[in-house]
C-alpha cells in the first residue's frame, strides 16, 4: 500500500503548498515515486513536466477519492496531499485518510498558537517550522519562541525548513530545466526526515547535486493519475 501524507493546518499562509512540493521533490531525489495531490480550490493544477514527482488534481470530493484509491493500490508510491487553510471539516477528512500529517507553521505567535491547537486535534500530526528565517539572529529568536511555547510538543516537532526564494520555482506551472543545488539539498533534507518518521529507507545512492537529474519518466507514471493532471 502507498503511504499517504497530508499537509494540513487551519491557518492559511503557513507554507503548506511549498512544503508539499518540496517534500515530493525531495522524495523523488531520494529514489521514491511521489505524487503531489492538489485539494485547494483556489489554486490551479501544475504541470508534472520537469519535476521528480507527478501532480494530481483532486479539488473535488470524487476526484480526491479516485486519486487516493489509486494511490493505495501502488505499493511503492507516496502521496502528499496539499491541504488548504480554514477547512476544519476537510482537514478532519484528510486526517482520516493519512498515515501521518504535517502541520507547517511560521515564526509568529499566532501561527504557534494555531499549530498547537491542530496538534491537539490531530494526534498523528507533526509540526514543521516552515519558511524559517535565514538570518541567524531572527532564527535564534524564532527557535526560542518555539522552545518556550511548544516545549510539551517537542517530540512532535520536525526540523525547520528554511526560507528559500528558489522554492517558488516548484510552484510555477512548469519548472526550469535546472533547479538550484541549495533547493535540492533542502528538499532532500525534509524528504529524509519524513521517511524516517514513516520508517522507510531512503535510497543511499541518490545523487546529491543537480536537481535536474533523475526525473520521473512519463512511462512510470500511473495512467489514471496522469489523466487527473
Amino acid at each position: 500500500m502507498a503511504k499517504i501524507i497530508c499537509v494540513l493546518g487551519n491557518k492559511g499562509g503557513t507554507g503548506k503548498t511549498t512544503l508539499s512540493h518540496m517534500l515530493c521533490q525531495g522524495l523523488g531525489l531520494l529514489g521514491h515515486r511521489a505524487a503531489c495531490v492538489l485539494t485547494d480550490v483556489t489554486r490551479e493544477p501544475l504541470s508534472p513536466a520537469g519535476r521528480r514527482y507527478i501532480t494530481a488534481d483532486a479539488r473535488n470530493a470524487d476526484a480526491l477519492t479516485k486519486v487516493i484509491d489509486k494511490l493505495r493500490t501502488l505499493g511503492d508510491w507516496i502521496g502528499v496531499v496539499d491541504g488548504a487553510g480554514n477547512r476544519t471539516e476537510m482537514d478532519r477528512k484528510l486526517y482520516s485518510l493519512a498515515d501521518i500529517v504535517l502541520l507547517p507553521f511560521r515564526d509568529s505567535h499566532e501561527d504557534i498558537r494555531t499549530v498547537i491547537c491542530d496538534l491537539d486535534l490531530f494526534p498523528r500530526a507533526y509540526a514543521v517550522p516552515s519558511q524559517w528565517p535565514p538570518n541567524a539572529w531572527q532564527r535564534e529568536a524564532a527557535d526560542r519562541n518555539v522552545t518556550q511555547l511548544m516545549g510539551a510538543y517537542r517530540h512532535r516537532l520536525l526540523k525547520p525548513v528554511g526560507a528559500l526564494s528558489s522554492s517558488k520555482l516548484l510552484l510555477q506551472k512548469q519548472v526550469p530545466e535546472q533547479l538550484p543545488s541549495p533547493l535540492g539539498k533542502a528538499c532532500r533534507a525534509i524528504g529524509r526526515e519524513v521517511l524516517e518518521v514513516l520508517e522507510i529507507k531512503s535510497d543511499s545512492s541518490a545523487q546529491e547535486d543537480g536537481d535536474d537529474i533523475g526525473r520521473l519518466p512519463p512511462a512510470e507514471r500511473p495512467l489514471r493519475l496522469q489523466r487527473t493532471l
